[in-house]
């Protein structure tokens, strides 16, 4: 059962990558297909879509997604921190190395400053990481959002546009705390349905990043026609030296082989939705949307090599439970 589960999710993975690479491609080459229907931008799904996206990850939590918190708190510090450190900082020294205008350099720093992408678990179970670890590094980078996030930005992005801290922090809190919330007390009273969730919002989600990177690539076709290449080599770098710093600065920590392919893969993968939906609410989805546009699939295609590769050569000595995933000594 177990393989199957596994095999499944990959599968689901690749489909869901290969649709994300087709849709960018069919909005860049078309973006008529997806400004507008009628009178009626669709950019304006962008924000919605993420709601609802945050009310399924909402539905599909429990409180066992923070029992990690006490079980491996040390652990959990070290990928929440490096999450927040590496990204950024790349984000940020990657912007200024390349020269980018200011609006596109800020949308490097976007993507670097958001939590970690609801991607990372399933890629996790993938590479047969630690999956619980992954699931509450996911979970506390996304309730820190509020604050973390603005706060970099402010830091690092106020030099290339004006950031607002309070109102970047009621924007987030309105993107993806409310509707968690909602989604948690949902789940407490619809708990017999949750089998359904868990199998339907995943394809929700997916769904909904694939319209919102489309948009959000026909949006800003002109602007990535003129920075095009440049900013695909950026976000590519972006996320391979997220991987790679990520790993081995748990190793440097002294963490086991698994959790240091858990937190490379928590720090190399990014809320690309999330930053859309700010890049939204900034009102420059054009040109701030366009790196977390491009990173979407840019981190599914690489999170799925190396996935695959760790799943063909896992932890010696190291299995997965059967039911809680977790990883035990053999």
């Amino acid at each position: 059962m177990k393989a199957e589960t596994n095999d499944r999710s990959s599968y689901q993975n690749l489909i869901f990558t290969a649709l994300l690479i087709a849709f960018v491609g069919i909005a860049f080459a078309f973006p008529g297909l997806f400004l507008n229907i009628g009178d009626f931008p669709l950019k304006k799904l962008i924000v919605p879509l993420l709601q609802i996206i945050m009310l399924g990850m909402g539905a599909t939590m429990s409180i066992k997604d923070f029992e990690g918190v006490i079980q491996q708190p040390r652990a959990v510090f070290i990928g929440v921190a490096c999450h927040f450190l590496i990204m950024p900082l790349l984000g940020y020294t990657l912007a200024n190395t390349f020269s980018f205008p200011p609006e596109i350099a800020a949308g490097v720093v976007l993507i670097g400053c958001s939590p970690s992408g609801l991607a990372s678990n399933v890629m996790c179970f993938i590479a047969k990481a630690n999956v619980p670890l992954s699931i509450t590094v996911t979970t506390m980078s996304t309730l820190l959002a509020p604050l973390l996030m603005p706060a970099l930005m402010k830091l690092l992005a106020g030099q290339f546009i004006e950031i607002s801290f309070l109102k970047m922090m009621i924007e987030i809190m309105e993107i993806v705390i409310a509707p968690i919330i909602v989604g948690l007390i949902l789940n407490r009273i619809f708990r017999k349905s949750a089998v359904i969730l868990n199998r339907v919002m995943p394809l929700m989600s997916m769904g909904g990043i694939i319209l919102i990177v489309a948009v959000i690539t026909a949006a800003g076709r002109d602007s990535l026609l003129s920075v095009g290449w440049i900013l695909v080599f950026c976000v590519l770098v972006h996320n391979l030296c997220g991987f790679m710093l990520g790993y081995w600065s748990a190793r440097l920590c002294g963490m086991d082989e698994q959790s240091c392919r858990t937190i490379a893969i928590e720090v190399g993968l990014q809320n690309a939705g999330l930053a859309s939906g700010i890049a939204v609410q900034l009102g420059k989805v054009a040109t701030v949307g366009l790196a977390p546009a491009l990173f979407g699939p840019i981190m599914n295609t690489n999170g799925s090599l190396l996935a695959t590769y760790w799943s063909q050569h896992p932890v010696q000595g190291v299995a997965l439970d059967e039911t809680t995933h977790e990883p035990v000594n053999t």
